[in-house]
């Protein structure tokens, strides 16, 4: 709809299994953009920042210290679903969230439809990684778990909204039950998704924890009538 190409992107060392995965999100979210626009209506891309760069910053912050080397999320298959770590979780929660807002039966059932495969991503992201979770991430010296744990830590505190997010280990308070720290599906006391608002989830894509302050994933801001209202309200 006339939006800006993304920034950034390159091709990713995958390999062959986890491409083939990937690939089918790929085509996945293509046909929820198509859904969405075809029931609800669409808006123009807003511009999209996938640079190595800009992951980067945001694993540093994570961190609370640069990284040496820089990340690079598309060094490899494990840097690659760390990185895919950071955002299919979002779009779970946001639609968790938004489900109260919504009327209408043919809204809520889009909502359902792109819930359920949302969530599939997630928890494929989250399974696949915690295979690996004591695997070290080289060449730092850091977990896997150790990096979902800083990452969700990070989204927490973006988001300014206490716990919503869990790494792939967790205490034994916060697993399901109380009885595991093994943490495959983030979910609160009852196993149920945790949601989020959509100022939480701009303050997070944004990386600034600021809805009124455009950053991180989108450096001019979403395109869609609340992330321009925030914005405008600034």
């Amino acid at each position: 709809m006339g939006g800006p190409p993304p920034i950034g992107a390159t091709k990713a060392n995958l390999d062959p299994l986890t491409l083939r995965v990937i690939a089918e999100f790929g085509y996945q979210e293509v046909g929820h953009l198509r859904a969405i626009k075809t029931t609800v209506g669409g808006f123009p891309r807003p511009l999209l920042d996938l640079s190595k760069h800009n992951f980067a910053k945001l694993f540093d912050q994570a961190f609370e210290h640069p990284l040496k080397p820089p990340f690079d999320p598309y060094a490899n298959s494990i840097n690659y679903m760390l990185a895919s770590y950071v955002i299919p979780y979002e779009g779970l929660v946001g639609y968790v969230g938004a489900n109260p807002n919504i009327n209408g039966y043919v809204t809520k059932r889009l909502l359902a439809g792109l819930l359920g495969v949302e969530s599939g991503q997630d928890a494929y992201i989250r399974g696949w990684l915690i295979e690996r979770a004591e695997e070290r991430v080289f060449p730092y010296h850091h977990t896997v778990a150790d990096f979902t744990i800083r990452i969700s830590a990070l989204r927490n505190g973006l988001a300014k909204c206490g716990i919503k997010d869990e790494g792939l280990l967790v205490p034994l308070e916060l697993g399901a039950e109380n009885r595991t720290c093994n943490n495959v599906l983030s979910a609160d006391a009852n196993s149920l998704s945790y949601s989020r608002t959509p100022a939480e989830i701009l303050r997070t894509v944004y990386a600034t924890g600021d809805e009124h302050k455009a950053g991180g994933f989108y450096p001019k801001g979403g395109n869609g009538r609340i992330a321009r209202g925030f914005l405008e309200d600034y």
